[in-house]
């Protein structure tokens, strides 16, 4: 009987690892390819107010970065039109605030990051916010302040020029 009982639990455990596998995100840190060497290092400052958050339906490492900003092809609906301290802390369902990025912040990029699942593959930013200890989440994901649209053609994404400008070192 108890060998019955041994050979379920390994197909349990089997079964459990094929499923994992499936639905699981593989991510590779892609800064040597071609497309993407020239992307960490650059540095830019924000254009507009932002939010850095936790998306549910977003798996990152990192908190998020962005703004509910549909005049700029990339928004986060879910979040509050205005950018406000007051709404850190907050909750929704969707997302939960963390804190607020000023125009003005400068950034680097530090990374370049692909995220692949069964459904789809992302190219991310991960950047960090400029001087590092005077903010309480340095490392963000930039993925909704970037232009996704060169990726269809194999080039990297690109920072939206209504969320930051590169900076211009003189």
């Amino acid at each position: 009987m108890t060998k019955w009982i041994w050979g379920l639990a390994a197909v349990v455990a089997i079964v459990s690892l094929v499923v994992l596998q499936r639905n699981g995100t593989k991510t590779a840190y892609v800064n040597g390819l071609p497309e993407y060497t020239m992307l960490p290092g650059r540095e830019y400052i924000f254009e507009r107010d932002c939010y850095v958050f936790k998306a549910r339906d977003r798996k990152s490492s990192y908190p998020l970065v962005g703004a509910n900003a549909p005049d700029l092809g990339n928004s986060v609906p879910y979040l509050p039109t205005t950018v406000t301290e007051k709404s850190v802390g907050t909750d929704n369902g969707k997302v939960r605030i963390l804190d607020v990025v000023r125009t003005g912040t400068r950034f680097r990029i530090v990374s370049v990051r692909r995220d692949q699942t069964r459904n789809e593959t992302t190219i991310s930013l991960e950047i960090l916010l400029l001087p590092e200890d005077q903010h309480k989440y340095p490392r963000l994901d930039a993925f909704y302040i970037l232009d996704h649209s060169p990726e269809t053609h194999g080039s990297a994404p690109a920072v939206i020029t209504g969320y930051a400008v590169e900076r211009v070192k003189l």
